[in-house]
């Protein structure tokens, strides 16, 4: 590898792990201001959504130069790929953070009442996979990829529980179906961040192995279409 090409993919590494913790800080004080009905903390996740956007076009215009300059091979190659991949994953992530802060915002402004079910665990999964996908990106680990992936499947069966204990308190009690809806949209968001850290991960097995996991058996990751954005 040339010393400018080298040079070119640690930038390039501290570019994308740079957003990384951009994004996770965002994610974090989006649902916080959910639990703490923080109105300000909600409006804050909202206004910083330009930067995530504007380092973003960044990391994508750095990823093509490099590769127009100096046209990497095998592991380079790989790595450049999985970056483009990866910068996708984390904008996508920092779009989801918004839709948590602007229900936040929603359910700060409706009658309080105590969350009837445990968002706060969905959250602890989903962080938990967020940090650890980021992690195995830092430490090129294939290994804790590897769990990430298998833990999918945990985050998706809040996601379920969520939605039938919504079901049945909003037939119980109609009148509590506008903070119920919205604490519903806000698990779907949740869910959709832990496929966001899935696709990171298997992005990351990419990078280190050469092996594309997706849609592969045993791949707990469904892609998700759906526009991030309401």
């Amino acid at each position: 590898m040339s010393v400018h090409l080298q040079r070119a993919v640690d930038k390039l590494k501290q570019d994308l792990l740079s957003l990384c913790a951009l994004v996770e800080a965002q994610t974090e004080r989006a649902v916080r201001a959910l639990l703490e009905r923080d109105l300000h903390a909600a409006r804050d996740v909202q206004r910083r959504d330009a930067e995530i956007d504007q380092r973003e076009v960044e990391v994508e215009e750095e990823c093509l130069r490099v590769l127009a300059l100096y046209q990497p091979v095998a592991g380079d190659l790989r790595f450049i790929v999985a970056a483009l991949k990866i910068n996708n994953d984390l904008e996508r992530i920092g779009d989801l953070a918004v839709n948590i802060a602007r229900k936040a915002a929603t359910f700060a402004s409706l009658p309080p009442m105590e969350i009837p079910f445990d968002l706060a665990g969905m959250w602890t999964k989903t962080q938990a996979m967020l940090r650890d996908s980021l992690d195995s990106l830092v430490n090129l680990n294939v290994a804790l990829a590897d769990d990430v992936c298998v833990r999918d499947d945990q985050v998706d069966r809040c996601k379920r529980n969520i939605r039938l204990k919504c079901v049945e308190m909003i037939r119980q009690n109609p009148d509590l179906t506008p903070a119920l809806l919205t604490l519903m949209a806000v698990s779907r968001n949740l869910e959709r961040i832990a496929d966001q850290a899935t696709n990171i991960a298997e992005d990351v097995v990419y990078m280190v192995e050469g092996k594309i996991i997706r849609h592969t058996e045993g791949s707990s990751n469904q892609s998700d279409h759906t526009p991030a954005k309401p």
